[in-house]
C-alpha cells in the first residue's frame, strides 16, 4: 500500500504484474494515460507515499513535471490520492475547462454531496471545486485531465 509505479513504454517494453504471495491478496489498479508524444524513451518510476501524506487531504502523486515529489507523466494530467474517514475532508479547486474522473478504490465517500462506494467512478466537467467528505475508510484517486481535442472541433 502506498506504492505508485509508472512505466512509459515509449518505443516498446515487455512487462507483467503478478502477486508474489500465495496467501495474501493484492488490490492492484492499472491505469493508462495516453502520452502527448510518440516514440519517447521508455522509463520507469516508483515512489512510496506515506499514509500521513494522504490522510484527510488530496496528495499530488502524478504531474506533468513531477512537481511536489510526484511521478512525471508525459501529458497534461494530474492525479491525486486521498484517504478519508469520519470528519476528514478536503476540497480540490478545478480550473475551468478541465475534466475530472474520481475513482473510489476502497470504502465510500461523498463528493459534492453525492455518495460513492468502492469501485464507483464519476466523470465530472466544469465543477469548479470538488469537496470530499464523510469518508468511511475511503481511498480515492482523482484525475484532473485536459479535455480531448478531436480533429475538426
Amino acid at each position: 500500500p502506498g506504492d505508485v509505479q509508472m512505466m512509459s513504454a515509449g518505443s516498446g517494453v515487455q512487462h507483467s504484474e503478478f502477486n508474489h504471495s500465495a496467501e495474501a491478496p493484492v488490490h492492484f489498479l492499472q491505469i493508462w494515460i495516453v502520452p502527448n508524444e510518440r516514440g519517447a524513451e521508455p522509463r520507469y518510476q516508483q515512489v512510496h507515499f506515506e499514509e500521513a501524506e494522504k490522510r484527510g487531504r488530496l496528495r499530488l502523486i502524478i504531474a506533468p513535471q513531477g512537481e511536489q515529489g510526484a511521478l512525471a507523466v508525459r501529458q497534461d494530467a494530474r492525479v491525486y490520492a486521498g484517504l478519508f474517514d469520519g470528519d476528514e475532508a478536503a476540497t480540490l479547486e478545478v480550473a475551468a475547462n478541465r475534466h475530472v474522473y474520481v475513482h473510489v478504490a476502497q470504502g465510500s465517500v461523498e463528493v459534492n454531496g453525492e455518495r460513492l462506494a468502492e469501485g464507483d467512478g464519476a466523470r465530472i466537467r466544469n465543477a469548479g471545486a470538488l469537496r470530499f467528505a464523510k469518508g468511511e475508510n475511503a481511498e480515492v484517486l482523482v484525475f484532473d485531465l485536459r479535455p480531448n481535442e478531436l480533429p475538426g472541433m
